[in-house]
């Protein structure tokens, strides 16, 4: 596995853009708009690591989850829940793969995602 991106819940989106690209030196790689769901924003570093910003109307603002890339999201899980991992959200399909979650013993969601 590999962290692939830090997602983070924002209240102002053009704000976190601004921030994260005139302050931090990242640039934007695509931008969703998901209508009354919200919109996602996600910006690249150095390297393959992202930052994905989400503003939508549940979710609090802070640390949402630690996205890895996995090559086999049901094999991943299998093996995690063997070793007594606390899966939140078994293997789903999504517009770019198949995403699981998962949570450390202190709450952190690890989102697991396998690309297609």
């Amino acid at each position: 596995m590999k962290i692939r991106y830090t997602t983070l819940i924002v209240n102002d989106m053009d704000e976190s853009i601004k921030f994260y690209t005139e302050v931090m030196g990242f640039e934007i790689d695509s931008k969703y708009d998901l209508g009354q769901a919200g919109s996602i924003t996600l910006l690249k570093g150095e390297g393959e690591t992202m930052i994905e910003i989400i503003k939508n109307p549940v979710d609090e603002p802070g640390l949402f989850s630690i996205g890895m890339d996995v090559e086999d999201v049901n094999t991943t899980v299998k093996e995690l829940k063997s070793k007594g991992a606390k899966i939140t959200m078994e293997p789903t399909p999504i517009k770019v793969g198949t995403l699981a979650f998962l949570e450390d013993p202190n709450g952190v969601r690890i989102a697991l995602i396998q690309h297609h």
